[in-house]
C-alpha cells in the first residue's frame, strides 16, 4: 500500500506540473481516487480543476459509484466541468454512461460502443443465459472489429442489466463492481 500511495503521489505531481505549464489542456481521463487526489492537491495550491482549465473529464473504474459521482460533481468539480463515467478496456473501448444527475440518484448506466462491442449481463450459473432487466449477473463482452473477434468473454466484473436508452438503443449495465468470486484476488490498480 505504501508503494501505491507513493505512485499515486508521483502521478498527481506529474499532472499538476503538466496542468500548470501553460498547455491548453481541457480534457482528462482519470480514476476516482486520482481525481480526488488531484482536486485535493490543487485545492492545497489555492486553485481547482476548473480554474486550471479542465472542462471535461472521462473517469472510470469499478469504484465509480453513485456516491462518488455525487461527491465529484458537487464537491470536487462544481459548475463548468462536465464529467462522464466510462467503463471499458482495450478489447471493448469506452462505454459511456447516459447523463448522470441528482434526479436519478447519480445512477451510472454504461452502454457499450456498438457495433464494436456488445455487453451482456449473464447468469452466474450459466453464462449462456442473459438475466432479466434489473437483475445482477456477470458482465460478458463480445468484440468484433475488422481485426478481432472475441465472442462471449467473461469480464472480471458483475453488474445489473439495464434496458436500452434513447441515445443507446441496446442493453446497458449499472452497478459495475469486481466479480464476487474474484473479489479477493482482483487488484484494482491505483484506484
Amino acid at each position: 500500500m505504501e508503494q501505491l500511495e507513493m505512485y499515486k503521489a508521483h502521478v498527481i505531481e506529474q499532472a499538476v506540473t503538466l496542468l500548470s505549464a501553460s498547455h491548453d489542456i481541457r480534457c482528462m481521463f482519470t480514476t476516482p481516487k486520482l481525481l480526488e487526489a488531484l482536486a485535493e492537491e490543487l485545492q492545497n495550491q489555492g486553485t481547482s480543476i476548473r480554474e486550471i482549465g479542465i472542462t471535461g473529464i472521462f473517469a472510470g473504474g469499478t469504484e465509480f459509484t453513485p456516491q462518488f459521482t455525487r461527491f465529484a460533481m458537487e464537491e470536487l468539480l462544481g459548475e463548468g466541468v462536465y464529467m462522464t463515467p466510462t467503463y471499458g478496456n482495450t478489447l471493448m473501448g469506452l462505454a459511456c454512461s447516459k447523463p448522470v444527475s441528482g434526479r436519478d440518484g447519480y445512477k451510472i448506466t454504461y452502454y457499450a460502443p456498438q457495433p464494436r462491442a456488445v455487453i451482456e449481463v449473464v447468469s452466474f450459473d450459466d453464462s449462456n443465459h442473459v438475466v432479466p432487466y434489473g437483475q445482477i449477473g456477470r458482465v460478458r463482452l463480445t468484440t468484433l472489429t475488422s481485426e478481432t473477434f472475441i465472442p462471449g468473454f467473461l469480464e472480471r466484473d458483475e453488474g445489473e442489466r439495464e434496458p436500452p436508452y434513447d441515445k443507446y438503443p441496446w442493453d446497458g449495465v449499472s452497478g459495475v463492481r469486481p466479480f464476487r468470486q474474484l473479489g479477493g484476488t482482483t487488484t484494482v490498480g491505483v484506484y
